[in-house]
């Protein structure tokens, strides 16, 4: 990989699937900040970028079964995210949040910082089903509308938000909002270290939360990076061909 240093991570991790578990590693964000370039990125989060770097080649240079999502159409990428992230999302934020609420009122005197873990949790929970809804029922359709259009000679319909960059936008903050609000649950949890006194519940708890984090940090780099991008790049394109 030549000239890591001014790649963004978004890039690197668009290349190679596998940088992501390489990137979560040294706890560097590439997805809500994959904008960044490597070297900015290693500075920022004190790593040394030699270590990080070499660990990128590494992978690089094992057989490949990842995916390359960047070669997907939109309309495909767009199912997959619903398919795979949304509805994990779906499935296992109630599972955790009656976790959460066990191993708060057995644990809670002990470990007082199970509150605010929980409640954040619950936060993020509702948060991303309304997040996801409106992209279900308004920004992917129109993206699924862009990819089946770009063939068609005639001009695009324009949606009631207008230009697809104002919901992306929107979509963006919400991704940056929860993004913080699961590095304060790392700091609060030690990075989800399980207590030497934590019951099997306890830890399963910690295990799906981090789980949780990991996911997240793959469906919000497969949306900011790769296919709200280029949904705002073709809706310009066939813009400009009419």
């Amino acid at each position: 990989m030549e000239n890591i240093g001014t790649l963004t991570l978004g890039e690197i991790v668009k290349q190679n699937y596998k940088a992501a578990a390489v990137f979560e590693k040294f706890a560097i964000d590439f997805c809500c900040m994959g904008n960044r370039t490597f070297d900015d990125a290693c500075k920022e989060s004190k790593v040394d970028p030699a270590l990080v770097s070499k660990e990128l080649q590494q992978i690089n240079t094992e057989k490949g079964d990842g995916v390359n999502f960047d070669s997907w159409p939109l309309d495909s990428l767009v199912d997959y995210i619903c398919k795979k992230h949304h509805k994990y999302v779906e499935e296992k934020t109630p599972i955790i949040k009656a976790y959460l609420d066990k191993i708060y009122h057995v644990h809670g005197s002990r470990h007082p910082e199970l509150l605010e873990v929980r409640n954040i949790f619950f936060e993020i929970g509702g948060e991303l089903a309304v997040h996801m809804k409106k992209e279900e029922l308004m920004l992917f359709p129109y993206i699924k509308k862009l990819e089946h259009h770009k063939d068609a000679p005639t001009p695009l319909t324009s949606p009631l938000f207008g230009s697809v960059t104002n919901p992306v936008e929107m979509m963006k903050d919400d991704h940056a909002i929860e993004g913080e609000k699961f590095r304060r649950l790392a700091a609060l949890t030690n990075n989800y270290q399980i207590p030497a006194d934590a019951c099997n519940t306890f830890a399963v708890t910690y295990q799906m939360l981090d789980e949780y984090e990991k996911d997240l940090h793959i469906h919000i780099h497969l949306e900011n990076n790769i296919l709200f991008p280029k949904a705002i790049s073709l809706e310009d394109q066939i813009n400009a061909a009419v």
